[in-house]
């Protein structure tokens, strides 16, 4: 219907009633008036003195019905004078933002919308609040239903208006309307009308439902929506619904496109279930030309480098990089002064940071994938100790055979680069990212306790407590009666004489550097013990945990407006709790263990620079032989690296820019050179320290309809949160001074809850919760629906196993063959395919490509199979009949009468109907099955022939 006003609305529907039967003028001119009552919403005060400064559609005090409304100056207000419209009804859909987004059109921003609304009536005010709910471009569906004394029979009409125009007055917020529908009935069944509108609301908030309205060409396709609707839902008995134990709508609704696949070509949906094809997309195409992939990865990011910048503008992007700041220093500082122990000081914590840093701002200045946060590995310094144990015994020189193996080790990572080896990560699925992601984050929550746990060593509590003696509780520094060789030793090296030093007086520090002795009640093992320390260490490390999950979860309460709980509560969650806990470490001000950064930049020894050669004092042929470990050293980089590169890039993730697997690795292979050459630690993608970037930077709908669930709708995909990082990651040496008031039990606090937080979203823990589980309490998993149950539990014994050995070998001595360890994953999914069939294992995990491969093959020979059956019986019978264009299974019939009255609900823009979806639907009374223009329906999905 093409109309620009209610009131033509209005008459072309009585005139389509007339056609099935006379009206009467009189009724005709008490319907049409009813039509164009004013509409009372939700948000206006029902004051009965109230006097609108502009007249609406209808004249409230006389009930006149002209054809348009006058301001107070007389003049006539036009009803299409808000928005503009477009050309056709026939744009796309767009349902980002909203499970009910009518976007048909593309609109302007709202504020276009609320500029453009100035001249609306008065009487209808518009709903601020709302309007930021809706998303730009949804039009809106309005359901009127009401009882008039004047009608002897039900009017009912569906109304699809072409082009969708701003209607004035009937809905409370200024968007154009798209479908109409009335009802109205005699006196004495209002809440059966009532209901209808209820269930016309809920029909409009279907996707595919929604669809069929839009290219329904008759009566007759809208009662297959309808039906094919039914034969969906979910229908509670009256007796049976008590809002007190409603089910709560899920989060993430399901696609619908199955139900459109299925409704239109009556196959199986899970036949035609789409793959995840993982993340076997252009970028791990085999080029076969001398670096085809890393300049189609060049090419693929260059367009939006300057985007990775502007799109960083924003209070998300701040908070994210304050958390993942404080997240990445303790581990890289902890890292340099574990290198120092075993290297005796050769590296340690200053030259971890300068590494971090300058390879941290490479990487987030030319990588492919930015998000990726690189930091160290557990397996990097398992074999440095064996390095450098191996160079002590065979007298060598530590930094020049390390800057050997170093550049070795980068000129093979170019080689992989070179020959588009990064591929091979097409073979890496679900199975292996889930083992190796699990793991990382198992190992920082067990770390966190553990470091946790080793404070209790340092501030031992003292068991032996004697209330009656306080009196004497003391502890005091001695001379040695005893000494051991080696402290004599000490003591004629440094020109100590025992003899002369004032043991009593001397402080615990200096005590314990002339080799002295402690005694007394108050003394225990390495000193005098330090009360609350350890209790006190306890409480910040698990503060830290639950006000970091608390304040992270606060978006979700009811508390304080939508941008307070989302844009600084919840974003800043863990920048807050840090600061916080700082402040209260202070205040009270007990002696924790606080976080040391070097206060000097200069090698941590004198005896070595920032330039380290390649040969020094080693022979010339260890240059030659170095390429062997440099070959282990470059499974352990590329696994590390490119595993943690594949679950950033998950499709999970909805990244829009695409990725870059060879431009990252040649970013880690060339700084691992130069970080070689300049005798700094080698870093690689951080998987929990990723994952952690990746969920602080999701973006969820701010447009999104009262009780509805906000939408992820992706990641905000920039560079600056991680330049930011390691920026000042380096210039941290001079902020000493602020970062040593920062407590070591709140960072170990940290790393629990981001090994916690990461576990998240990983497939294999939610497998896990099956155990033991009874069917009827089982969650509604996909995978469950088309596995049976034993197939799943054997699928998680097999990774639950590989993790476990993968856990075994990363804590033993044998740690150096971890990447090789991760590398055999693939080849125990690959033996997989035999104990479970292809579909089993496209619901449970990804496909291997030569399995991809197969079943594309195997799919053409069906088609190829199908189209000769029908050939057959297009001779045999003659013509086949065409799919017409209604949606869902055809058949139904009489739906019940509905009417529509005077300030009736509406249901708004992008959530048809407020609430409508949370009722019960109610059908009328089904008919003799009819079906669209030449469609045959199958009696259910699965049944019907395939699609010409």
């Amino acid at each position: 219907m093409r109309a620009n006003s209610v009131e033509e609305v209005a008459d072309m529907v009585l005139d389509q009633q007339e056609t099935t039967g006379p009206l009467g003028d009189e009724v005709r001119r008490k319907v049409r008036e009813t039509l164009l009552k004013t509409h009372h919403h939700q948000n206006q005060k029902k004051l009965a003195n109230r006097i609108p400064i502009v007249r609406s559609f209808a004249d409230i005090g006389k009930k006149q019905s002209e054809p348009h409304s006058m301001d107070k100056n007389g003049q006539v207000i036009s009803p299409q004078t808000s928005l503009p419209v477009p050309n056709d009804g026939k744009a796309e859909v767009s349902r980002e933002n909203s499970a009910v987004d009518f976007s048909k059109v593309q609109l302007q921003s709202k504020n276009a919308q609320l500029n453009d609304c100035v001249l609306c009536p008065a009487s209808v005010q518009i709903d601020l609040h709302f309007m930021k709910k809706i998303p730009p471009g949804a039009e809106a569906s309005n359901v009127l239903v009401g009882e008039a004394e004047f009608l002897d029979k039900p009017v009912v009409a569906f109304v699809r208006l072409s082009p969708a125009v701003m209607l004035n007055g009937l809905a409370e917020v200024p968007i154009v309307t798209r479908f109409l529908f009335i009802l109205l009935g005699p006196l004495g069944k209002g809440p059966q009308y009532h209901e209808i509108g209820r269930s016309i609301a809920t029909l409009m908030t279907d996707e595919v439902f929604h669809d069929v309205a839009y290219k329904a060409k008759d009566r007759t396709d809208l009662i297959a929506g309808i039906d094919e609707f039914l034969d969906q839902v979910t229908v509670l008995p009256p007796g049976e619904w008590d809002p007190s134990i409603r089910i709560e709508p899920p989060k993430n609704v399901p696609s619908q496109e199955k139900r459109r696949s299925a409704a239109q070509c009556g196959t199986d949906p899970g036949d035609e279930e789409e793959e995840d094809e993982g993340h076997g997309g252009p970028e791990l195409q085999r080029t076969g030309r001398f670096c085809g992939g890393l300049l189609l990865d060049i090419k693929r990011k260059a367009p939006h480098y300057l985007s990775d910048y502007t799109d960083a503008v924003s209070l998300q992007c701040l908070a994210s990089f304050l958390f993942l700041y404080c997240a990445c220093m303790s581990p890289v500082i902890t890292f340099g002064g574990l290198l120092g122990e075993a290297t005796e000081g050769r590296i340690s914590a200053i030259e971890s940071l300068f590494g971090a840093s300058m390879t941290g701002i490479a990487y987030s200045l030319f990588a492919g994938q930015p998000l990726t946060i690189l930091g160290s590995t557990g397996p990097v310094l398992v074999f440095e100790k064996i390095l450098y144990k191996f160079c002590k015994e065979y007298g060598l020189s530590y930094l020049s055979l390390r800057t050997c193996i170093g550049l070795w080790t980068a000129f093979l990572c170019l080689v992989l680069v070179a020959t588009d080896a990064s591929s091979l990560v097409c073979y890496i699925t679900r199975f292996t990212e889930e083992a190796f992601a699990s793991l990382i984050c198992i190992i920082f929550i067990y770390e966190a306790l553990e470091k946790l746990i080793h404070l209790g060593e340092h501030y031992p509590i003292n068991m032996n407590n004697n209330l009656d003696k306080l009196t004497q509780y003391s502890c005091s520094c001695v001379e040695p009666p005893d000494p051991s060789n080696a402290t004599i030793q000490y003591w004629e090296q440094n020109n100590i004489t025992a003899s002369e030093v004032y043991w009593e007086a001397l402080e615990v520090k200096d005590c314990m550097e002339k080799r002295g002795e402690f005694v007394g009640s108050a003394c225990g093992p390495h000193g005098p013990y330090i009360p609350d320390v350890l209790f006190w260490s306890v409480v910040l490390f698990f503060s830290t945990v639950f006000m970091s999950a608390f304040l992270k979860e606060f978006k979700f309460s009811r508390y304080f407006p939508t941008k307070v709980r989302q844009a600084v509560i919840s974003d800043f969650a863990v920048f807050i709790t840090i600061f916080t806990m700082v402040l209260v470490d202070y205040a009270l001000g007990v002696p924790s263990p606080k976080l040391k950064v070097p206060s000097v930049f200069k090698p941590t020894r004198d005896d070595r620079g920032w330039l380290i050669s390649p040969l020094g004092g080693n022979p010339w042929w260890t240059t030659i032989v170095t390429v062997i470990p440099a070959l282990l050293c470059t499974i352990l980089i590329f696994m590390d690296q490119q595993i943690t590169a594949v679950i950033i890039n998950r499709k999970e993730h909805k990244l829009k820019k695409g990725c870059g697997y060879h431009l990252d690795l040649f970013v880690v292979g060339v700084m691992l050179g130069v970080c070689s050459i300049m005798g700094l630690p080698w870093f690689v993608a951080a998987t929990v320290l990723s994952i952690s970037h990746v969920n602080s930077l999701k973006l969820e709908s701010e447009c999104s309809a009262p009780g509805e669930q906000p939408k992820f709708l992706g990641i905000r995909e920039q560079r600056f949160t991680g330049l930011m990082i390691f920026l000042l990651m380096g210039c941290s040496v001079f902020m000493t001074s602020v970062l040593k008031y920062i407590p070591m039990p709140v960072l170990y606090g940290v790393f629990l809850y981001m090994g916690a937080s990461s576990l998240r979203g990983i497939q294999l823990f939610d497998r896990l919760k099956l155990f033991g589980m009874p069917a009827k309490h089982q969650p509604d998993f996909i995978y469950l629906r088309h596995v049976p149950l034993r197939k799943v539990h054997l699928f998680t014994i097999i990774q639950l196993s590989c993790l476990v050995m993968l856990w075994v070998i990363k804590t033993s001595n044998y740690a150096i063959v971890f990447p090789m360890m991760v590398l055999a994953l693939v080849f125990i999914r690959k033996l997989m395919d035999c104990f479970f069939t292809k579909r089993e294992m496209s619901w449970l995990d990804d496909l291997m490509p030569e399995s991809k491969k197969k079943k594309l093959e195997d799919a053409e020979e069906e088609d190829d199979s199908v189209e000769e059956t029908n050939k057959s019986r297009e001779g045999a019978n003659g013509p086949k009949r065409q799919a017409g264009s209604g949606a869902g299974q055809a058949g139904a019939g009489q739906a019940g009468a509905g009417q529509a009255g005077a300030g009736a609900g509406q249901a708004g823009s992008g959530q048809a109907g407020s609430g409508a979806g949370r009722g019960r639907v109610r059908a009328g009374r089904r008919g003799p099955s009819t079906s669209p223009s030449g469609y045959n329906p199958p009696s259910k999905p699965g049944t019907g022939s395939p699609c010409p």
